[in-house]
């Protein structure tokens, strides 16, 4: 004879069985199930408690520090929804489920610390950005018969030289517009150019593989630099000392001698195209941009690389080094390619963010206007201190020119800060201005 164990009881199944079945057809049929509120709030308590119960206090150090608190009493996941409209019963089951001691609240539990708190979290999270004017196109200026690859100002504000597909540089009269000369000499696109402000000279390299120095007085070539193995797309004059950096195809950046024309040191150290070569006074005396989506710092006494920075996800074709902040900025392709970076260990300090397109030119001034220039033709306009764009501008072709020729690729602040001028894809020269009114 087997004993049978006790069935339960016949309404508690057909009960269950019901429920599930609710259960089932309420989500086919549309139907938003129900929850009785006081199991919604007790789960929501649950989840309170569970979600914040390591953080009801501060460590015994910040304690000390925090000095005495208020009145003692337990804390528990009750005094956190406390604020909520829970009932009795509910809160009784919540304290059932936490009848732990706790510590003692923060002192921030207080209002006036509490104040104090926001206060201080609200001035160090918004930083507003400084009002800087609007900028708008005052001047076009044809002339070349190429691309605009190129452009810089000398250093007492006259006159700006650029240099393009055409294979010439061409001086222009800074306030006028006109065109005061015509340098021939390279036999490929004009890529970089560079005024020394301390000597007559002009210096510029190309996709020939040349590194040119011109006198000015002369308007003659008067030294060449024979070195690199491939076309040259950028140089830059280190401001103190006669030295000439420049960088290109080669996957190299060459330091020079500008009296000697000796090849100082090759800053070898990059995988592919160094797009764009910076030089400033002090530590890292150069900066390279390269097509391997690395930025390099570099230490001049020693040729060698004193730091690699590989946040950028594709090639970097444009570096700015702002005059007075002891910080610089670095351009590429696709979101977030606009990466600001600290001097001198190249310490990340925020993204630009919004320009999604190929960024050409990078260009700041000493009152903290930021530009970039994109392949595709549009232009912003940033507060360089906080990151914030203020004015998004398109490069509109000029007549004859295709659509798709409305890419920047070069751009310069004049001396003064208060012009911009810009190079592009439909062979001409722009001029910006702010406007004052």
């Amino acid at each position: 004879m087997t004993s049978t164990a006790a069935l339960p009881a016949l309404e508690s199944l057909h009960r269950r069985s019901a429920k599930r079945t609710r259960d089932v057809f309420a989500f086919e049929s549309g139907d938003a199930l129900v929850e009785e509120e006081s199991s919604a709030r007790v789960r929501l308590a649950v989840k309170i408690r569970d979600e914040y119960r390591d953080f009801q206090e501060l460590p015994t150090a910040l304690m000390a520090q925090q000095g005495p608190v208020g009145p003692s009493r337990p804390v528990s996941t009750r005094k956190l929804i406390a604020s909520g409209d829970i009932d009795s019963n509910t809160s009784r089951m919540i304290a059932t489920i936490d009848n732990k001691p706790q510590a003692q609240p923060s002192t921030l539990a207080s209002s006036t610390k509490l104040s104090q708190a926001l206060a201080l979290h609200k001035t160090t999270r918004t930083v507003k950005p400084e009002y800087h004017a609007p900028w708008k196109l005052v001047r076009v200026i044809s002339g070349h018969l190429g691309w605009v690859r190129s452009v810089a100002v000398e250093p007492g504000n006259k006159w700006f030289a650029t240099g393009a597909g055409d294979r010439v540089i061409k001086i222009w009269d800074l306030a006028s517009g006109e065109l005061k000369l015509s340098l021939t000499g390279h036999i490929s696109t004009v890529r970089g150019l560079a005024v020394s402000n301390r000597h007559p000279y002009l210096f510029s390299c190309g996709e020939d593989k040349m590194v040119k120095c011109w006198d000015l007085e002369a308007n003659k070539v008067i030294r060449h630099y024979h070195g690199h193995l491939s076309g040259v797309y950028s140089l830059s004059l280190h401001p103190t000392l006669d030295v000439l950096v420049t960088a290109g195809r080669d996957a190299s950046a060459r330091v020079w001698d500008m009296r000697t024309k000796a090849q100082i040191h090759v800053l070898a150290g990059h995988t592919a195209t160094v797009a764009d070569v910076k030089c400033q006074e002090s530590d890292p005396q150069v900066i390279t941009g390269s097509m391997d989506s690395t930025v390099r710092l570099w230490d001049l006494a020693a040729g060698k690389t004193m730091t690699t920075l590989t946040h950028h996800k594709k090639s970097v074709r444009a570096l700015a080094i702002h005059p007075t902040e002891y910080s610089f900025a670095s351009g590429s392709a696709g979101g977030n390619n606009i990466k600001k970076w600290k001097c001198p260990e190249g310490a990340f300090v925020f993204n630009f963010p919004g320009h999604n397109a190929i960024i050409n030119t990078l260009s700041v001034n000493a009152e903290g206007v930021f530009f970039s220039g994109a392949d595709n033709g549009t232009l912003t306009f940033w507060d360089y201190a906080t990151g914030t764009p203020f004015q998004n501008m398109d490069d509109v072709p000029q007549p004859g020119s295709l659509e798709a020729e409305a890419g920047v690729f070069c751009s310069t602040f004049d001396q003064t800060g208060t012009r911009l001028i810009t190079g592009g894809a439909d062979k001409t020269i722009k001029v910006y201005a702010e406007q004052t009114q």
